[in-house]
């Protein structure tokens, strides 16, 4: 029996990734450059140094068993793990990371996005950045399960954790509004629950995967339409299908030309603190996340992520 030390390698580890993500033997060999039955032997191969089946034979699809899922799971920690080896590596020689990832939530202006992202380019650094677009938990989620190095946009709520640094950017300021030939559009202000709740509402659904998404602003019994956007919702409030909630820079153009009414509420207004956020490791961080930290200290960054909407909506 082969040894199985030597069998865990990172091919197989990333093999029997790509094999579940793909679904087919036949799409992970073409995806590896390897023909199908090289990729079966090297299966075999690797069941028999772990002494188990990892696929159901009698599928014809690649279906994992229980033994072939633990070890997908450990395999992606152990990538996880030895990548993050590398990059640390990578930086104790450099100083700057081999890749950076930046997780941004969709409520930022992606104006300033795109400045900061050509801003950093103009240094001409060896890292490839690697940006992410998420909603709400989504956005705490991808920097505390290890696949950002930086969150832009975590609520209050999520901003404190030990390992987790935060500051805050700013408040973000949410308004009501609806197409001037929404029903709601001639309601009498400010509008009650009551009459909001019996108008669909739309929504930008949350992107976590492991976490407990969040749902904000809707109410009890009332009829939703959820999107993966900002842009697909302020289409679909321009169009009319629903009312909603957004950061008031996003929607002000609109408003000033009359394409949407704003419409005020009975309650509180919707303020919401939002923060950036960074892990904090024993080893001081790489050049490339200082010279992002450094950036997003700047009061008029600060402003700009919270501003700069106009023209350019993802």
């Amino acid at each position: 029996m082969p040894d199985r030390s030597h069998a865990l390698t990172p091919d197989a580890l990333q093999m029997m990734v790509i094999i579940a993500r793909t679904g087919s033997f036949a799409a992970a060999a073409r995806e590896l450059g390897k023909v199908p039955s090289a990729l079966t032997y090297s299966v075999r191969q690797l069941e028999d140094a772990l002494d188990v089946l990892l696929f159901d034979r009698r599928s014809r699809q690649a279906q994992l068993t229980a033994a072939g899922e633990e070890l997908l799971r450990e395999g992606l920690l152990l990538l996880q793990q030895m990548n993050a080896v590398a990059n640390r590596v990578q930086r104790v020689a450099s100083g700057w990371e081999s890749e950076l990832t930046v997780a941004v939530d969709k409520a930022i202006a992606p104006h300033a996005v795109f400045d900061l992202m050509e801003a950093f380019y103009s240094l001409k650094p060896p890292t490839r950045l690697r940006m992410r677009s998420e909603v709400m938990t989504g956005t705490w989620e991808a920097l505390t399960s290890g696949h950002a190095d930086l969150a832009i946009g975590v609520t209050a709520e999520r901003s404190h954790s030990q390992d987790i640094r935060s500051e805050l950017i700013g408040e973000h300021h949410f308004v009501l509004t609806v197409a001037p030939h929404h029903p709601l559009a001639k309601a009498s202000e400010p509008v009650d629950q009551a009459t909001l709740a019996q108008h669909r509402i739309i929504a930008v659904a949350d992107t976590a995967r492991d976490l407990t998404p969040m749902t904000v602003g809707i109410l009890p019994g009332q009829d939703v339409l959820t999107l993966p956007s900002m842009a697909a919702k302020l289409e679909a409030q321009l169009r009319g299908l629903g009312c909603g909630y957004l950061p008031e820079p996003m929607v002000r153009p609109h408003i000033a030309s009359g394409q949407l009414i704003r419409k005020e509420v009975v309650g509180p207004a919707r303020i919401n603190s939002t923060h950036y956020a960074w892990r904090q490791g024993t080893m001081p961080p790489g050049k490339a996340l200082t010279w992002w930290l450094n950036q997003l200290a700047s009061p008029q960054t600060r402003c700009a992520l919270l501003d700069l909407h106009e023209g350019l909506i993802l």
